[in-house]
This record gives C-alpha cells, structure tokens and sequence, in this order.
C-alpha cells in the first residue's frame, strides 16, 4: 500500500496549531471569502487569475470581490493552516512542471486585507489532485490525487514553504461501477476528531474510507490498526463530515447518491454504519452525482450538493443517534453545484455552481433549517471551492 518516501523530490482549517501565533484583524464580524477555480477551459485556454478574495456582509451575506490571485492553474480547492498564515491550493491537472501529476501551491496570506502571495509550488506526483488539508500542527500537507489513486505527504516550513514530497501512498484495487470505479480515485482526506495523527482518506474507486497513522517526525503515511472502513457497494464517497461533538461520521457519495452515517467510537477507533440515504427526490429519474458535504455549526441539520438534479439536500439530525430524517431538496438557482460551505455563525450557505459560474448564497432558517435565497448571486467563473476565513 505504501510506496515509499520520495526524499529526491485545504464543505478547511484545521485547529489546535501552537505552532504560530494567529493573525488578529479589524474585520473579524466581516469574513474572508476565498474561491478556488477551474483556470483552463477545454480549448486549453487559461485565464490568468485562479483565486478570487471576497468579503462578506454578514447582514446579507452578499460577497464584495477584494483581490485576485494567481498562479499554477486550475486551483480548485484551497485550505488554510492552522495559524492562518498561509493559504495552500492544489493545482488540478494531469500534467505539471514537465511530468506527468499536478501540483499544490503555498500563499501568503495578508493580515488586514486577505489578499495572497505565491510563496512555492510543489509536484504531487498524482494526477488530478483534488483536495488539500494540513495537519494540526502545520507541519504536513496531505494531498488526496484522484486520477492518480494516491495521497502526497509534502512539508510545510514556518515560512510557509512547501518542501518536497516525503511520502506517496498508493491505493489498490476496483468496485463494481465498472465506468466509474475500474481503478483508486482518492478523493478528499481528513483527520479524525480529537487526533493530530488519524488520517481518513476517501476512495471513490475502491468503495472505501482508508485510514491511516501520520508519522508526524517524518511524514510518513502508515496503515491505521483497522486500514479501511467499508463503503457500500457502488457508492462512490467522495467528501465527509462529522458532527460538532465528533460522535457521527457522513459521507457523502458521489456515484449512487447517497450519504452514509456512520457512529464513530474515539477510544475503540471503530465505526459502525448506521444508516444509507439517497440525496435525490424518490420520482427523480435523471443524472445527477453528489458533490459536497457539510453540517450546520449547531450540529442539527445536515446538507448534501447534488450535480444533475442541481440542488442542495436537506436533512434534521438528531443529536442523540446521529441519525438523519430528510428534509427535501432546494434548487440552487445554478447549474453543477460544486463545493458549498457555511459561514462560522450558521446563518448563511454559498454555493458554487461550477457551470453557470456563479455563486449563490442562501439564508439557513436556525429553526427549522430550511434554505433561502437571500437574492444575492456573485458571477465568478468556474467556481469549484468555497472557504470562509475569519480573520
């Protein structure tokens, strides 16, 4: 499973770095808005800027444009480090710097505005790298390659620098969506709650969450006692989400549509599947697959993105079981609903639909959780990630 370390070589910020010391700003009831891109289009034009600054009113939610960013193309998903000092964005491509894989890049982040500097940009020796978090202590990146099947480990210097790869994992193996999962697609990665090392890495071609042990002297990636969690077949996960207090596990699936909930056991280290939902309407009869997912800061409702049906599914969650009762789908006024995310207070919801190049902000009812467009819709083209940053 392990390759071996290459030593000649971000609906997010991770909490808990004592690493650094947090940047402090005046706009602090104001949030940063970044938005990664898709930079070529299918002719192989490239548009010069990826990565666009907003802010947003937290009256409205409506997202005025600060900055804009350059760099490697295709940027399409961003996260922070944990001090907030840096901003890292993979670069989706199949080619990079002459080689076959894609690329991640290190930013600089101002401290009063949020615009962003190019620091580096490193190969991930994966193709089509698609997600990108840093560990709790800011020291590693861990980049999840879709076409590639494989998970980079880079360092992250305190000056924000990305070193050179220092471990590949590659995954092995199918499932019985023969179109769509012939090969490992990993898909997005994120550290259980609680841990600084318990890495879980999404596998849409394998039906799989895999799991893994991060050395965190040497950037290593090992096989966790239990090595995997066992999606239902078909499935496809593709992006996941616990609950606030860190008791319940969802994943969303790209291929069937649906989401999967899982109990997750900290001192057991175990997971127990609970439940399988679709994401669409029972009469839908069309094309669609899941995107993203995330749950509302209060922990009590849950949303899901579906592209094809072009909406956001809606689900109660009931705090005690962690189970989830649907509550229908809201369109999102767009075409391929992306990445979406919540902002800190829980009172608005942006999505990203990717083919109408827009993003739409909805108003979450705290009640009842329904959503709401609040009218306000900001034009960007290909939109594809969504990250508040409250700085």
């Amino acid at each position: 499973m392990i390759l071996g370390v290459l030593l000649a070589l971000n609906a997010c910020t991770i909490p808990g770095s004592t690493r650094r010391n947090p940047v402090s700003s005046t706009h602090s009831t104001s949030p940063l808005v970044y938005v990664g891109t898709y930079t070529q289009d299918r002719q192989g034009n490239n548009r010069p800027d990826g990565i666009y600054v907003y802010r947003m009113d937290p009256a409205t939610g409506a997202l005025s444009l600060q900055s804009k960013a350059g760099g490697p193309p295709n940027p399409s998903f961003l996260t922070t480090d944990p001090s907030g000092r840096y901003l890292l964005a993979v670069s989706e491509t199949g080619q990079y710097q002459g080689q076959v894989g894609g690329g991640v890049s290190s930013y600089t982040i101002d401290p009063a505005s949020g615009a962003l500097t190019l620091i580096n940009s490193q190969p991930t020796h994966g193709a089509a790298p698609c997600h990108v978090i840093v560990d709790p202590s800011g020291k590693w990146v861990i980049v999840a390659n879709y076409n590639g099947g494989n998970v980079t480990v880079l360092p992250l210097g305190s000056d924000g620098r990305l070193g050179a790869p220092t471990d590949l994992v590659q995954h092995h193996g199918s499932s019985i969506n023969k179109s769509r999962q012939s090969e490992p697609h990993a898909h997005s990665a994120i550290f259980a709650p609680g841990s600084s090392t318990l890495v879980m890495v999404a596998d849409l071609g394998l039906d799989r969450i895999m799991l893994y042990d991060l050395d965190p002297i040497h950037g290593k990636l090992n096989p966790h006692a239990t090595p995997w969690i066992n999606i239902h077949p078909g499935a496809g996960p593709r992006h996941m989400a616990f609950s606030p207090d860190g008791r319940f596990l969802y994943v969303a699936n790209e291929v069937d549509s649906t989401v999967s909930v899982f109990q997750y056991d900290a001192k057991q280290g175990t997971f127990t599947g609970l439940q399988d939902l679709s994401l669409l309407p029972a009469d839908f009869s069309g094309q669609s697959t899941a995107a993203d997912i995330h749950l509302a800061p209060s922990g009590k409702f849950l949303y899901a993105s579906n592209r094809g049906h072009d909406s956001l599914a809606s689900f109660s969650v009931d705090p005690a079981s962690g189970k989830l009762t649907p509550t229908g789908q809201t369109p999102t006024q767009g075409k391929t609903p992306r990445n979406f995310a919540i902002d800190p207070s829980g009172t608005f919801l942006l999505v990203a639909n990717q083919d109408s190049h827009t993003i739409v902000t909805f108003r979450i009812d705290t009640a009842s959780g329904k959503l709401t467009p609040t009218g306000a819709v900001t034009q960007v083209a290909s939109p594809v990630c969504i990250k508040f940053f409250a700085n």
